[in-house]
């Protein structure tokens, strides 16, 4: 269901035009979600009609967001729908905040001695 629930999100960002669609597995991670997906929205409103969208979309599958977030904010809207929690943001705020970087764990064995 996880999976099926995340292709739903992907193709509600892609009918939308979202921008840099980023999937952050992040089982094993956390215990609050399995997959982040993170996107870029061109302007505020883009933003919001983004998360609009993956909304609707939930909908349509009879499933209700565990809550969402920062839908009077002008830059970042999040979305949760508890097994893949959904961030939308502007450029600057996805770059200032760095989201992929902070869930980013090299693999195992990658380090440089």
């Amino acid at each position: 269901m996880t999976e099926r629930l995340l292709q739903w999100v992907l193709d509600a960002l892609d009918d939308m035009k979202a921008r840099e669609v980023t999937v952050l597995d992040v089982r094993g991670k956390t215990s609050v979600t399995d997959y982040m997906v993170v996107a870029s929205g061109t302007s505020e409103r883009h933003v919001h009609a983004l998360a609009d969208h993956v909304v609707e979309t939930m909908a349509a599958h009879r499933i209700k967001p565990l809550g969402v977030e920062g839908e009077h904010s002008r830059d970042w809207v999040l979305v949760d729908l508890g097994d893949v929690i959904v961030h939308v943001m502007l450029p600057e705020t996805r770059q200032f905040y760095q989201l992929e970087k902070l869930w980013q764990v090299e693999e195992e064995g990658s380090e440089n001695p």
